[in-house]
């Protein structure tokens, strides 16, 4: 009980001591401020940049592989051309993974064909794109509906002129119409729809299927040429749930080295790509932003404790006279270096919040002025006070030391 009252009585100290020196106080603050709100700044952006991304990322499932032509590498030294002869995925890949892959949930053939118009009656919307998959597209992609159906085995297979669109397209054709079982116009095809997409809203990487069609793969044949390269042709493949991504993705790799043929030894003429190349990349990127972060507001950190370190020496000073009397009537070393220490950590800890305070406005000025959602979690509100509280400990431990070892005869005299 002891110690909390002389804690208690350093705390009282302290906060007198800043109540007494209004205007120093506020000074000394802005250093640790500028620090905290940049650092906090840089994270909270890069922290609701990276969710947002790899919240579109995760769309296309933790457990999929996509068999395609070229690689998801991003660098400056990209090897095109060992990639450019290389066979585009086909239907014979398909068919030759869907019979025989034993780990894959489903296996699906995909081509899309972008920038199409697609017309009911005198309404037009453009800028489509047009998806063309095999009938287990439904097991390779998690699809939610707000009206009508996904494609039956039958319509899949004999290629019924069939098709589900997206919200954003059923909006703006339709004016509020239900749009299942109306005919509409495709690359100069009348198509029935069947059902609408659940609508999704654009994300980060713009992957949504508000503005997308999707028709059965055996329809499209009848279209355009399913196997070139300008449709972007792709197998995937979803392993199943309780099959981990690694074995999921040896067997498709042995799986079409035999389709290709391909000698022991030699080199893919396929990649097969996934959704952790690209969180890879994003934890590369957002780890060099923040790395730029500390430093920049490392600088402003360094300068606003020595501005602590300043004001604490002098505040020392001030008080020598106090501290001896204190001394004096039997005041410890620990307490009057617990008093001192508080002070530096109270000034830091409220020079923190307040940039914490800068942080959330921001924020708040984003989400509702800009319609742009910024997020501060509850980590950086954490890191910004523990910084706080460290930068507040280093800069006010020498000056409280020098306070504790004054001689308490010598410090009244002063």
């Amino acid at each position: 009980m002891m110690i909390f009252r002389l804690i208690g009585e350093s705390f009282r100290f302290a906060f007198d001591a800043l109540r007494q020196n209004k205007l120093r106080t506020m000074l000394s603050l802005l250093g640790i401020t500028i620090g905290i709100f940049t650092i906090i700044t840089v994270f909270t952006a890069v922290d609701t940049l990276r969710d947002k991304l790899q919240a579109s990322v995760d769309k296309l499932g933790s457990n999929t592989l996509f068999v395609q032509k070229w690689p998801w590498i991003f660098s400056d030294n990209f090897p095109w051309w060992k990639y450019v002869n290389r066979p585009e995925p086909s239907l014979r890949d398909y068919n030759g993974l869907k019979d025989r892959l034993e780990l894959a949930r489903g296996v699906c053939f995909e081509v899309s064909a972008n920038n199409r118009t697609i017309k009911y009656r005198s309404n037009s919307v453009e800028g489509i794109s047009l998806n063309a998959a095999s009938q287990e597209y439904n097991l390779t992609w998690n699809l939610e509906f707000q009206d009508g159906r996904y494609f039956t085995d039958n319509e899949g297979r004999s290629g019924t002129p069939v098709c589900i669109v997206g919200a954003e397209i059923a909006d703006g054709l339709f004016d509020g119409e239900n749009p299942v079982g109306k005919q509409v116009k495709i690359m100069g095809r009348r198509v029935t729809v069947v059902g609408v997409f659940k609508r999704e809203g654009e994300d980060m990487m713009g992957m949504s299927q508000d503005k997308n069609v999707l028709i059965p793969l055996n329809f499209a044949k009848g279209i355009f040429d399913i196997n070139n390269e300008r449709y972007n042709p792709q197998v995937t493949v979803r392993g199943l749930e309780n099959v981990s991504l690694e074995d999921v993705e040896s067997e498709l790799k042995g799986m079409m080295r035999s389709i290709h043929r391909l000698q022991p030894g030699a080199e893919d003429d396929f990649s097969l790509n996934k959704t952790t190349m690209i969180s890879n990349q994003l934890d590369l990127m957002f780890g060099m932003v923040n790395v730029a972060g500390w430093v920049i507001g490392g600088f402003s950190i360094l300068v606003g404790g020595f501005g602590i370190a300043n004001i604490m020496f002098v505040s020392v000073k001030e008080r020598t006279n106090i501290i001896g009397i204190q001394k004096s009537l039997g005041a410890k070393n620990y307490f009057i270096l617990l008093q001192f220490m508080f002070e530096a950590v109270a000034l830091c800890i409220m020079g923190g919040a307040l940039g914490l305070g800068l942080v959330y406005g921001i924020t708040l000025v984003f989400t509702y002025g800009a319609d742009i959602e910024i997020i501060l979690y509850f980590k950086n509100i954490v890191l910004g006070i523990g910084i706080s509280v460290i930068i507040g400990m280093i800069s006010g431990f020498w000056p409280a030391f020098s306070a504790s070892r004054l001689d308490p005869v010598e410090a009244i005299r002063s």
